[in-house]
């Protein structure tokens, strides 16, 4: 097991000339072991030393403690010993004897002696938290009115709850019964700066800190005994127990500065996305004759022709192009086609100014190439003999050195003029591969240049024409507006009258076709019509005939035709009617046909709901039938109605 100890000791401070020699009791002064011994203790501590301020240096385990350098006489033996165990050194004398035999290296301390705490007064600072794995040995802390005891170092660490968000709040528990509030700012005090303490009276209180990472530093003094002065009663000991407490101001800030910094980053990255996004256009002004005047101007200006040529496709995608605006867009187009000449023209200038610096280029460095040329010239003649005996060995030597960087230097550029002269051969051998009669074929290309340079002339000036030729309409159509009012009012009237004809003679071929087949239906109709009458006056003769018959039938056999007149066949007919009509008095608001039949089928039981139905269905003035409910309680009823057939009969 690892033990990690902190120590508040920077370095010991031993000046062998301002001890006495009555001081020291471990050899006599005249001993020559004294001053080795010193001098090999002396090296060891700082090599010691300077070890320990390595390891810290490396940031591992480090506290970044600031304490005060502390004087220790050498006359004290334990103190001697406790600095050397604060530096993980065995305690030995100032000879280099071991001064104490139970010294257990394994633990790093001395049994009986405690070491220096970096919560001691006078130090000012806590350490900060050490990870839960690793076992922290601490020390004894003295304080003006109380002492604090460490835990035993083989207990586990005092168990905390989690810490809420915001944390600057500690619960203390364990506390003294006579402990009070100045005792408490007197512990914890040098945890950090203390707003508020609520002390109850059941040995426990709440400090709210300034910051979150000194309720760090106060979780450190978790487990610790305290004792108040050197009383060994009850009420004045106890054993202090610090965790996280939750409280509503820390849950306060906490949130207000998770939301401030919500705010911070939700601003940054809109100033992100404002900064990345790409500029708006510029609106485009409406059509009206004055702005299509100035867009006119522009497009002839070379500065602002790219500006008004997007206001003019920005108009023609709206559909602002009819018949009144259509010569005033056809201008514009033709501006706009007009500025390919000048673009054509604009070309070829740049290609001549291409060419005339391709020109001086090739110029310019075949007159260096010629310089260059000389300079190596000289440096040969440097070289011959008559001249290159009389310089010196360094003088030959960068003589040789300038020789070759000029002539690497000529080569380069020798080598780009030869790549320029050899392109410039491959499209002239291009060219002739083409080409083989080059007199004949420059002449005709000389020709269909000069001639297509005067059709693009011939269309740009006929595409200027045009638009002189609008124009100049236009301005007469604004000059003679008012002298030809009439004749514009007439033409609108023919055009209007012309319109109207169109539209009637369309009208009246679609009447003339609604005639046709509306025609064609009426005869079909007609043929139906004749159709039915015919159907008519056969079943006229067969009523005739039937009726004839039947005459005769009632003359000749009167008693049968007085049965089959009458609804009601026998007398156990007669006898179901009456039934039925008592039945279905005493049920006002009627029956349903298996109500009744199952009433009379108590009666007989032959009786069938067809054969009732089908009697009543024959007595219509006597019996009727009515459909009542709504929806799926639907139903038919059969209601008596004798008195009212009674009345109409």
């Amino acid at each position: 097991m690892f033990l990690v100890q902190y120590t508040g000791l920077n370095q010991l401070p031993f000046d062998p000339s301002s001890i006495s020699q009555d001081q020291l009791q471990f050899c006599s002064p005249d001993s020559p072991l004294l001053l080795e011994g010193q001098v090999e203790n002396e090296e060891e501590t700082s090599k010691k030393r300077k070890r320990t301020n390595d390891c810290t240096a490396d940031g591992s385990r480090s506290l970044s403690v600031d304490s005060t350098s502390m004087a220790l006489p050498l006359s004290d033996p334990n103190a001697w010993a406790t600095a050397m165990n604060n530096l993980r050194m065995a305690p030995l004398g100032i000879a280099g004897q071991p001064m104490l035999p139970d010294f257990d290296p394994a633990l790093g301390m001395m049994t009986g002696i405690p070491p220096l705490t970096p919560i001691m007064p006078g130090l000012g600072i806590v350490p900060p938290p050490i990870p839960p794995d690793m076992p922290v040995v601490k020390e004894i802390i003295h304080c003006k009115s109380c002492t604090l005891f460490p835990p035993n170092p083989n207990l586990p660490p005092p168990a905390t709850r989690e810490r809420p968000p915001g944390c600057k709040t500690v619960f203390v528990g364990g506390l003294p019964e006579n402990g009070t509030e100045q005792i408490i700012m007197e512990v914890f005090e040098q945890c950090g700066e203390i707003i508020a303490i609520r002390k109850s009276k059941k040995n426990f209180c709440h400090i709210r800190f300034s910051e979150e990472f000194m309720v760090d530093k106060a979780l450190y003094l978790s487990g610790y005994r305290i004792r108040l002065g050197s009383s060994t009663d009850k009420k004045d000991t106890g054993r202090l127990h610090v965790d996280f407490a939750q409280a509503r101001d820390d849950l306060y800030e906490w949130e207000c500065k998770q939301r401030m910094m919500a705010r911070e980053e939700r601003h940054r990255r809109r100033m992100e996305e404002e900064r990345f996004r790409p500029p708006s256009p510029p609106p485009v002004v409406h059509y009206s004759d004055h702005e299509c005047s100035v867009v006119a101007e522009k497009l002839k200006d070379d500065s602002k022709f790219s500006e008004a040529v997007q206001t003019l496709l920005t108009w023609i995608e709206r559909g602002e192009v009819n018949r009144r605006s259509a010569n005033n867009f056809y201008s514009m187009i033709q501006s706009a086609n007009s500025h390919i000449r000048r673009l054509v023209n604009e070309k070829a200038a740049h290609e001549k100014g291409m060419e005339e610096a391709k020109e001086k280029f090739k110029q310019a460095l075949a007159g260096i190439l010629v310089q260059f040329e000389q300079i190596v010239a000289v440096y040969h003649s440097a070289s011959k003999q008559k001249a290159w005996d009389h310089f010196t060995k360094a003088q030959r030597k960068n003589i040789s050195v300038w020789c070759k960087q000029a002539e690497e230097i000529r080569n380069i550029h020798n080598d780009e003029l030869m790549g320029i002269r050899r392109e410039e051969e491959m499209e002239m051998s291009d060219e002739e591969i083409e080409d083989p009669n080059e007199a004949k074929e420059n002449e005709d290309t000389a020709l269909v240049s000069q001639a297509e340079a005067l059709k693009e002339e011939n269309d740009s000036l006929r595409w200027q024409l045009d638009a002189y030729r609008n124009e100049v309409e236009l301005l007469k159509q604004e000059q003679g507006k008012m002298t030809r009012d009439d004749e514009t009012s007439k033409e609108q009237q023919m055009k209007l009258l012309q319109q109207a004809l169109q539209g009637m003679q369309q009208h009246l071929l679609k009447l003339q076709d609604e005639y046709k087949r509306k025609e064609t239906e009426f005869d079909k109709v007609k043929d139906e019509k004749i159709q039915l009458e015919k159907l008519l006056d056969s079943f006229q003769e067969q009523e005739c005939r039937v009726s004839r018959i039947c005459v005769s039938n009632q003359e000749n056999d009167p008693l049968e035709r007085t049965s089959t007149t009458t609804p009601v066949k026998s007398e156990r007919e007669a006898l179901l009617v009456g039934i039925i009509s008592t039945f279905l008095h005493v049920h006002p608001f009627g029956a349903s046909i298996e109500y009744i039949c199952s009433y009379l089928q108590r009666l007989d039981t032959k009786i069938s709901t067809s054969e009732v139905e089908s009697l009543m269905s024959r007595l219509q003035c006597t019996f009727k039938q009515e459909m009542t409910g709504v929806g799926a309680s639907l139903e038919k009823r059969w209601k008596f109605c004798g008195f009212d057939g009674l009345k109409m009969t």
